[in-house]
């Protein structure tokens, strides 16, 4: 007679499946996973047990060595092409530009009026003809020089033609005239400055000056 055998069988659940994939994400994370019951009873049905004690603390997260940030290299500087040169004029010309001082106005030099040391009226004439002066220098019509029979040479005298107004200063180097009521002979251009050569000899009003 044959014996009626029993077996009791252990089936996984779906629940068991869950915890074992749950024990496989501890241990990658790095804890000791406790054991593991499952247990299964005949009479329970897909009943599973799961301890998930662990049996030293779960290492941090956070890793013990610091991160490694690779540093950004700095990018090489561009080196600056030469510039070109400028010549010192050219250099100038980026100068600030200031305005040049006006030039002061000059004080005119004024001459202090002559000295009249003697006045008086006589007849003039001129001449243009002659080789030396009394004075030792060379006749020249065209200066403005004049004969007298008294005064020092190189005495200045103004000489006017109360006609016209016209005068001409002049100086003596010479002696003469010779004709009675004329005291001053003027050279040619000396006369032709107050009158003209044509009238020959006029009154002048002259002045002695010192």
């Amino acid at each position: 007679m044959a014996g009626k055998h029993s077996r009791t069988r252990i089936f996984s659940s779906p629940a068991g499946i869950v915890a074992t994939a749950a024990v496989g994400v501890a241990l990658a994370v790095g804890g000791t996973v406790g054991a593991v019951q499952l247990t299964s009873g005949s009479d329970q049905s897909a009943q599973t047990a799961l301890d998930l004690t662990p049996t030293t603390a779960p290492s941090s997260l956070t890793p013990s060595s610091p991160a490694f940030s690779p540093s950004v290299s700095a990018s090489p500087s561009a080196t600056a092409s030469p510039s070109a040169t400028r010549s010192q004029q050219a250099a100038s010309r980026s100068k600030e530009r200031t305005a040049s001082p006006k030039p002061k106005p000059t004080a005119r030099k004024t001459t202090a009026a002559a000295k009249v040391l003697e006045s008086g009226s006589c007849g003039a004439s001129f001449y243009s003809d002659g080789q030396l002066t009394a004075n030792g220098e060379s006749f020249n019509p065209d200066a403005l020089t004049a004969a007298h029979k008294t005064l020092p040479f190189n005495t200045k005298v103004r000489v006017t033609n109360p006609a016209n107004g016209k005068s001409v200063t002049v100086r003596i180097n010479d002696r003469g005239p010779f004709i009675d009521g004329r005291c001053l002979d003027l050279s040619r251009a000396a006369f032709a400055t107050i009158a003209s050569v044509d009238v020959g000899a006029l009154t002048v009003r002259y002045e002695v000056l010192g």
